[in-house]
């Protein structure tokens, strides 16, 4: 059972959230609610909350400083931000406290559920990281060398300080020259653990401005992106009937198949296995 915790001054706001996560994890997850951020700082101490959900402008301490005082004693929470105002201080906060996201408001439901199941894969994964180093002190086990590898620290390393006069050189990119860089880099790398800190590290820049440079580009955020172009892969390589569907969730870049299926479902809203035989069938004909 996950726990998460969605924090907004704005109670219609807060309620459709609260009804859209509701109607799509209730069974999985535990949600809870603040009205402002002091009010989150204490539930997530209270419950030991693995995802936050917070709006940025709130009265009193507001979603950044929330983040902050998390951070002060948990460097795992998953921190996914909401706010209305596209401002650039605000991307480059978000790095600092290691958000996994930060989407503008009005967001596409199908963005913020990805967001959400991402997150949830990420606690999955270090839980079992875990237990798995539990079960090596105790001796119940063999040794895993490197299993934490590409889900610890180094998916949410702080930028460093000299983002400042990046914003500036926002007006001198051509903005598509850029978006054939990152869609190449994803063509050759979308099948590895790819992040967005890490691509962009590759294209050199900061990744609060890579942040919003992204969504400039494309009209939605990273993993939103990376997500439907895995699965846009995978379609064509369902055509193919001898390739065994665990292995083509492999090959685009998902090692758990159950979880490559419910990110499929999430996009096509079937099966893997539902959209190869309606695949097929359509190629048979009557």
């Amino acid at each position: 059972m996950y726990r998460l915790l969605i924090a907004d001054d704005e109670m219609i706001e807060r309620a459709v959230l609260y009804k859209t996560l509701k109607s799509r994890f209730g069974e999985n997850c535990e949600i809870y609610q603040a009205e402002n951020g002091r009010e989150a700082v204490r539930i997530h101490e209270e419950h030991q909350i693995q995802i936050a959900i917070l709006d940025i402008e709130m009265p009193g301490i507001n979603g950044i400083r929330a983040a902050e005082k998390i951070r002060e004693t948990d460097r795992d929470c998953c921190i996914v931000f909401l706010t209305a105002f596209d401002e650039f201080s605000y991307a480059k906060k978000a790095i600092t406290v290691r958000a996994l996201d930060y989407l503008l408001k009005p967001y596409e439901e199908s963005e913020l559920l990805l967001v959400v199941e991402e997150a949830m894969r990420i606690v999955c994964e270090r839980e079992a990281a875990a237990e798995s180093k539990t079960a090596v002190q105790n001796g119940e086990g063999e040794l895993l060398e490197n299993l934490e590898e590409g889900i610890g620290e180094s998916e949410y390393e702080k930028i460093s300080e000299t983002a400042g006069g990046q914003d500036n050189e926002a007006e001198g990119v051509r903005l598509s020259a850029v978006m054939d860089m990152i869609t190449d880099y994803i063509q050759a790398h979308y099948m590895e653990d790819l992040s967005m800190q890490e691509l962009a590290r590759q294209m050199n820049y900061s990744e609060a401005y890579f942040c919003k440079l992204f969504k400039q580009c494309f009209g939605q955020n990273f993993t939103s992106y990376l997500t439907e172009y895995r699965v846009e892969t995978a379609k064509k390589m369902l055509g193919q009937p001898t390739v065994n569907v665990k292995e083509i969730g492999k090959a685009v870049g998902y090692c758990d198949a159950n979880y490559f299926a419910k990110v499929f479902k999430r996009i096509t809203g079937q099966s893997p296995t539902d959209y190869r035989t309606e695949l097929l069938l359509k190629k048979t004909g009557p």
